[in-house]
């Protein structure tokens, strides 16, 4: 199993943008990130879309890959949404992992058309999703899915394998179904990896994996992490909620080190403070002085004989 940390940093970007996000990518490739991500909410018509910008990207890099945090699954049919990933992945060599949400933003969701669901119906759907999505990758015999929610005939699966599944799973249900199909989670609301969120929702994960016969340590936690990258150390690097809000590149180092040696956590995605994408300034010293040092300190506290603890994954 192949346990190393996935390092990127994700935006919400406007049209107007565009430029600005190139360059960013470009920088984040040069300095060996592994992933960015867009935020995917197509009833926004000021926000870019999210596949048309990953594709537009992956197109522009060689090594980042790209990911929607996460696919607005109610507006894009997975029997499609499977044709689109597989042949991202096919043009950038490996460079996409599918984020998968169950769909939060219901009123804007039916306003373009799409039949609303129930909590619980669009967790099934979720599920069924990730799996018909497998279906239709990896190449094999013609599918025929007469599911609950989705329905094809017949059609050909493309002849490359499915890329790894994120979800951002939040209630216990939605948490359940990433334990039984997917290949990582992120938890939701920016929560940390001492949040009472992350403590109680992990165990979900674990317990619906080991289930189903999976080892729970495959799948991945990946948290979107926002917050400042100050030139000297903070006196509180989290606030008096206990949530973190960032500090000087030794705070981060020590901070990161320790989520991964001591909590299992198995990727890292930076947002400024406020949510959106971070600043230029701010993306280097992640690129440049913050991931290097996380990635050394964890090796050697590990040691080559050590296995990693905690959550992990075989590819990004």
């Amino acid at each position: 199993m192949n346990e190393r940390i996935v390092f990127g940093f994700g935006a919400h970007t406007d049209i107007g943008e565009g430029p600005e996000l190139l360059r960013m990518v470009r920088q984040a490739d040069r300095d060996g990130l592994d992933v960015f991500s867009l935020s995917d909410h197509p009833y926004l018509g000021r926000r870019l879309d999210a596949y048309a910008t990953i594709a537009f990207v992956l197109g522009a890099t060689q090594r980042l890959a790209g990911f929607a945090n996460v696919t607005n699954l109610p507006t894009r049919p997975p029997a499609v949404l499977a044709r689109t990933v597989t042949s991202l992945s096919a043009v950038s060599g490996g460079r996409v992992v599918l984020g998968m949400g169950a769909g939060g933003l219901w009123d804007r969701i039916s306003d373009m058309g799409v039949p609303r669901l129930t909590p619980r119906e669009a967790v099934d759907a979720l599920e069924e999703a990730i799996v018909l999505v497998r279906k239709l990758s990896g190449g094999g015999s013609p599918v025929t899915h007469h599911g609950r929610h989705y329905r094809v005939e017949g059609i050909e699966p493309a002849p490359v394998a499915a890329p790894p599944v994120w979800t951002g799973s939040v209630g216990r249900r939605s948490l359940a179904v990433t334990g039984r199909v997917a290949d990582g989670w992120i938890p939701g609301h920016a929560a940390d990896w001492l949040s009472d969120r992350y403590r109680s929702s992990r165990p979900v994960i674990d317990e619906a994996a080991a289930a189903v016969g999976r080892d729970p340590q495959q799948i991945r936690t990946v948290f979107n992490l926002p917050g400042r990258i100050t030139e000297r150390s903070l006196a509180a690097p989290r606030d008096r909620d206990g949530r973190w809000v960032g500090g000087s590149t030794g705070q981060w180092i020590e901070e990161l080190t320790s989520a991964v040696l001591e909590h299992g956590a198995t990727g890292f995605l930076l947002f400024s403070a406020s949510g959106g994408a971070p600043d230029p300034a701010s993306l280097t010293r992640w690129s440049t002085e913050i991931v290097p040092a996380v990635r050394e300190a964890v090796d050697s506290r590990r040691g080559p004989d050590l296995p990693a603890p905690g959550p992990g994954a075989d590819r990004v």
